[in-house]
């Protein structure tokens, strides 16, 4: 175990290094910035040497998989933050509030109706993000970029969701400098404060758009195990 975490560690500092040294090269508006480490296909067992090595805030995909391993890592680290950073199905949304700290994924009016509800039902009041489709792709979740600012309103307004922040995938293979551009953009005319966008081949220019949130798995935690 103590080679797990000093290699955790290791790998903590070095993304960490490189995030300060984007945030400082490039005088983006964040005082910091949030290293959400993906964790999502990886058990139990090599999340915990990344907990022992000091990370707290963790990103994972699917409510049924972070179900099966977080309660148990909860209980030993009562502090960490876990976001929900991959699409939620409305029938998932009440263990999503039971389970997560962050929702990063809100995009539609259903969901947000539905989450605004269970979360009234657990007493409980989660910073949500609206998932931006920031390169139109029919494969993608996310609201359109035209609609975002309006449903970011409605959130507010008629759901009573507490929007923190826009979240964007830019499309695989394209530049993603103008992509987080649009997003910084879009995020300046909703009125948010934080930008999740950014992954482990592309955070430091995410950095230098304005990320607040960067989302690093593989970068961190070596290739994923294969599915199925």
């Amino acid at each position: 175990m103590a080679d797990s975490v000093a290699s955790a560690r290791s790998a903590l500092d070095n993304i960490r290094s490189r995030m300060e040294k984007a945030r400082r090269r490039f005088g983006a508006p964040p005082a910091a910035v949030e290293l959400v480490a993906v964790s999502k296909t990886f058990s139990a067992g090599a999340i915990a040497p990344f907990l022992a090595a000091g990370q707290r805030v963790f990103g994972e995909n699917r409510v049924q998989e972070a179900r099966e391993k977080w309660p148990a890592l909860r209980e030993a680290y009562p502090d960490l933050s876990l976001h929900l950073i991959g699409p939620l199905q409305t029938n998932k949304a009440r263990d999503a509030v039971a389970l997560f700290d962050v929702i990063q994924s809100v995009d539609r009016d259903r969901l947000a109706a539905l989450l605004a509800r269970e979360m009234a039902r657990a007493e409980k009041r989660l910073p949500c993000f609206v998932q931006v489709n920031i390169g139109g792709e029919a494969q993608k979740a996310g609201i359109a970029v035209a609609e975002t600012v309006d449903f970011v309103r409605r959130c507010r307004q008629e759901h009573g969701l507490d929007i923190a922040g826009l979240m964007c995938i830019p499309p695989e293979g394209a530049p993603p400098g103008p992509y987080f551009a649009l997003l910084a953009t879009l995020g300046g005319e909703a009125g948010v404060d934080s930008l999740s966008m950014g992954m482990s081949g592309d955070f430091e220019t995410a950095i230098a758009m304005g990320a607040t949130h960067v989302r690093v798995g593989s970068a961190l935690f070596g290739q994923r195990p294969p599915s199925g």
